[in-house]
């Protein structure tokens, strides 16, 4: 039977010290954040009877999950970064800003100073010969559909084995990363290539944890959207490709039905043409509806590390 102690002066003066509840000094938030993850964490080693091996596993997990650099993977596999959205998103509707393009995880993998471009951009460096060619586009407007013009659309997405610049070391600087600046009717087109899902390191940390809890760690193909004008919110989300195994099945959590999009492949594309783009591509529309607000901070992305590769921002 499992042993009770949570409720023992001993059990609670300790968790007053651990979290520096004795003394002055130190940050009060933090101190009583700190006491709550510890006092749950006494609590669960209480209610299944945690062993020492079992705990010392998971301490040292947690050490190789940093070793490996895998803990920005691990959040949103458990759900953490969907859990922030929703909670976003209840806090848009108690202050009466919900509409527009659903939100959906920004994920580890973004990379600030992106080139900028008017209107076009063409993402890829065309060192993938054969991989599928993709337009990009859509449209940026307001809730009542009024286009708006100067809007910057930052887009990223891996490559045709699954794998983004930067952290693939092998990819061109900023390669399947722009900028877009919309023109006066709001549009934007990116030329590209067809990005493919991919699986978290199939020997690593995130996966171990995984298997236990009989999962996968795929994500289907997928394209990253941030979209941000002055007197509109900051718009972080993605969409998923139409008909990939895993669109329905993301291990981050990260589908929503109004960011599921199909790619049509189509034999003749104006917009290629009005890019000097020739012969068959694969479209991809995706528009995009930016609420208004006057709130300074919701005008920004919120502040977490993220890469920079150059002094651009």
């Amino acid at each position: 039977m499992t042993v009770k102690t949570m409720q023992s002066a001993d059990v609670k003066e300790l968790l007053d010290k651990v979290a520096g509840f004795d003394r002055d000094g130190g940050n009060e938030r933090v101190k009583k954040i700190v006491h709550r993850v510890m006092r749950d964490i006494f609590q669960i080693v209480e209610d299944f009877d945690v062993t020492p091996e079992e705990f010392w596993s998971a301490v040292y997990y947690v050490g190789e999950l940093g070793a490996n650099g895998e803990a920005a993977l691990l959040a949103p596999g458990l759900g953490m970064d969907r859990y922030l959205d929703i909670r976003q998103d209840a806090e848009d509707e108690q202050a009466g800003l919900t509409g527009g393009t659903p939100r959906t995880i920004e994920g580890p993998l973004y990379v600030a100073g992106a080139p900028m471009s008017d209107g076009f951009a063409r993402m890829d460096d065309g060192s993938d010969e054969g991989a599928e060619v993709v337009l990009i586009k859509g449209q940026v407007t307001d809730e009542k559909g009024s286009p708006l013009a100067n809007a910057i659309v930052d887009i990223w997405h891996a490559d045709t084995k699954g794998a983004y610049s930067y952290f693939d070391q092998s990819q061109s600087e900023y390669n399947l990363r722009r900028r877009i600046k919309t023109d006066a009717q709001g549009r934007y087109v990116a030329q590209s290539i067809m990005a493919s899902g991919y699986g978290v390191p199939p020997e690593g940390s995130v996966q171990q944890l995984l298997n236990h809890l009989g999962r996968h760690g795929q994500r289907p193909a997928h394209i990253h959207y941030f979209v941000s004008k002055p007197g509109y919110k900051h718009l972080t989300t993605q969409i998923n490709i139409a008909g990939d195994e895993y669109t329905y099945d993301d291990f981050a959590f990260a589908t929503r039905e109004e960011l599921v999009v199909e790619a049509n492949r189509v034999e003749h594309s104006e917009t290629a043409s009005e890019h000097r783009l020739n012969g068959p591509v694969t479209e991809v529309e995706f528009n995009i509806v930016l609420v208004a607000t006057d709130k300074a901070e919701l005008q920004e992305r919120h502040a977490r590390q993220r890469a920079l590769q150059t002094d651009a921002a």
